[in-house]
């Protein structure tokens, strides 16, 4: 009896240890198996069907450890160690390279890694301005002469705003085929030393955007001017006033004119159609066959003239409560406002 008792018990054992070493080996090969389901998973994209982009700054000298917390921290990756492995089996990891970078949450492991290897934008910047009262083409010339832009793809851009609407969606309100003239902010910028000229048109196109949400946006129901209109307006303000001070006036001048169906007769706007700031028009300046030309056709420009500066852009949708119809240019930048045209005549230096 004591040895039936024996072998059952060892028979028992070698049950339990058999049982213990398959469920060993199921759960090697379960871990295996959903060790390699996550090591896949771990190497493609964080969001295939709804990707996003994505800025991130790699430091310099930053380790393979620190750029892995950085995508991690930022959605790109879904584990830093697999990002670790990768980058080692690939004998990249002295080859990762410092710089900005726009990546995607579209984008697999495979791609991050090789993006890290080519490069991002450098950390190096450059400053540049934008005068008020610009046009398109000296911002160009400008720019190109600077070093900053190639002028030909500069000018190509912003000759339709369809290049940029998507994003600034304010641009949809204007017309088919017409330009970013009067939209791209002027202003002192700082940039990477290879940023494109799309990136270099995106900034000022922010920058206008913030002015025109706060301060002008507003105001257009009230005056019942559309988005072009309000800065047509203010890009002949820009163009016409020497002096902040004054050109609350000059808007008032020019709305005033607008609301009698009077003429404006801006020099600046045959100044934009000579292609020069011809300091003193000719008759023959004022009579060239232009929708531009506001001294034989009634109403604002098709489109602005110049780019305005944020007092033309508030002075625009902020006139002064005057009655004037009439300034002139009397000395020292400053003009004089009249409100009768034989005042406007008296005002006028004498020669």
């Amino acid at each position: 009896m004591e040895k039936t008792k024996m072998k059952k018990n060892r028979r028992k054992a070698k049950s339990k240890k058999f049982s213990v070493l398959i469920i060993l080996l199921f759960a090697i090969i379960f871990g295996a198996f959903f060790a390699q389901k996550y090591y896949k998973e771990s190497l493609g994209a964080m969001a295939v069907d709804n990707p996003s982009d994505v800025k991130i700054i790699i430091p310099p000298s930053s380790s393979t450890i620190k750029i892995a917390d950085i995508l991690y921290e930022n959605g790109l990756i879904k584990n830093q160690f697999i990002f670790r492995y990768r980058v080692k089996a690939k004998g990249v990891g002295s080859k990762l390279r410092a710089g900005e970078y726009n990546l995607s949450t579209g984008m697999n492991l495979e791609n991050i890694i090789d993006s890290l290897t080519k490069g991002g934008k450098s950390q190096n910047t450059v400053r540049f301005t934008i005068p008020e009262g610009y046009e398109l083409k000296q911002m160009a010339e400008k720019l190109s002469d600077e070093g900053i832009v190639d002028k030909d793809r500069f000018l190509e851009l912003v000759s339709d705003k369809k290049n940029f609407e998507d994003k600034y969606t304010f641009l949809k309100e204007l017309d088919d085929k017409q330009g970013l003239e009067g939209f791209l902010f002027p202003s002192t910028y700082e940039i990477y030393v290879d940023s494109t000229e799309e990136e270099i048109i995106g900034k000022m196109l922010d920058e206008f955007e913030k002015v025109y949400t706060k301060d002008v946006e507003p105001k257009l129901e009230e005056l019942n001017l559309t988005l072009n209109e309000a800065i047509t307006l203010a890009s002949i303000v820009e163009r016409e006033g020497k002096v902040d001070e004054e050109r609350p006036l000059m808007s008032a001048v020019f709305h005033n004119r607008l609301h009698k169906g009077m003429m404006l007769q801006s020099c600046a706007t045959v100044q934009y159609i000579l292609g020069e700031r011809k300091e003193v028009l000719t008759n023959e300046d004022t009579r060239i066959e232009s929708p531009y030309n506001t001294y034989i056709h009634e109403g604002l420009p098709p489109a602005p003239i110049a780019s305005p500066g944020e007092s033309s852009l508030i002075a625009a949708v902020n006139p002064a409560n005057v009655d004037y119809l009439f300034f002139v240019l009397t000395g020292n930048g400053t003009h004089t406002f009249t409100r009768t045209y034989q005042e406007h005549l008296d005002a006028k230096p004498k020669k």
